[in-house]
């Protein structure tokens, strides 16, 4: 199975106000486990990011100036995606980004470039329910080192994503139930059994006044007759 962890950056949070990529990072997975096979691009947005989302992944408007536009890579990215399953931590928000970059491209939506979208916030919450799902709380609670990660990038946070994901969903190598019949193990030979040399053991008059004294106790109790009650009503 071929699967894409992908990640971008930003100029702010909302594509359908101008807001536009300036960075994406793809890392590959194959059977789960990376291939090293990757792609990572800057693009120049033309517009200055705004302060917050600056903060967030200090990628300037000098140093984006000379990147490649999202024209001039998309066929690159969408190549790259084709036929894998996607995992995005917030997929709602990269898919919206993508979705606008290629409407203004006139190219089809997101997910017709790919087999599916997997959002790894959405399992995590699901997994973690009322906890933060964060991709750095998730790198705490994995285990996974984000100490070299200073600043947001779509590619550090893509192989970061990667190793989270793994992590948690470890154990489920396969989603295939075995459902083969398996051989049954027959040990000794069978022998038919001789019902007339059981021995019955019955109770006697005082065992027997005993066990309806407690079912009478707990009918007083419940107010209502005992299911073992009702059983021997039924057997009379």
């Amino acid at each position: 199975m071929r699967q894409i962890v992908l990640d971008t950056e930003t100029t702010g949070l909302n594509p359908r106000t101008g807001d536009r990529i300036i960075e994406v990072g793809c890392i590959e997975l194959m059977n789960r486990r990376p291939t090293g096979n990757i792609f990572h691009q800057y693009v120049n947005p033309g517009r200055d990011s705004d302060p917050g989302a600056l903060a967030v992944h200090g990628l300037t408007t000098d140093f984006l100036r000379d990147k490649p536009p999202f024209a001039d890579i998309v066929d690159a990215l969408c190549d790259f995606v084709n036929g894998a399953e996607i995992l995005i931590h917030n997929a709602a928000f990269d898919v919206a980004f993508l979705d606008e970059e290629l409407a203004r491209l006139e190219r089809p939506k997101w997910n017709q470039h790919c087999d599916s979208v997997v959002d790894t916030l959405a399992m995590a919450r699901e997994l973690h329910p009322g906890k933060r799902n964060s991709l750095d709380s998730l790198c705490e609670r994995y285990g996974v080192s984000n100490a070299h990660r200073t600043l947001h990038g779509a590619l550090l946070d893509a192989e970061l994503l990667a190793e989270v994901y793994l992590a948690m969903t470890r154990g489920q190598e396969s989603l295939v139930i075995d459902i083969a019949p398996r051989p049954v193990v027959r040990i000794g030979t069978w022998v038919p059994i001789d019902r007339s040399a059981l021995i019955v053991v019955r109770a006697d008059d005082d065992e027997t006044a005993a066990h309806r004294a407690t079912l009478d106790a707990i009918a007083r109790e419940s107010r209502k007759q005992s299911v073992w009650a009702t059983l021997e009503v039924g057997a009379d």
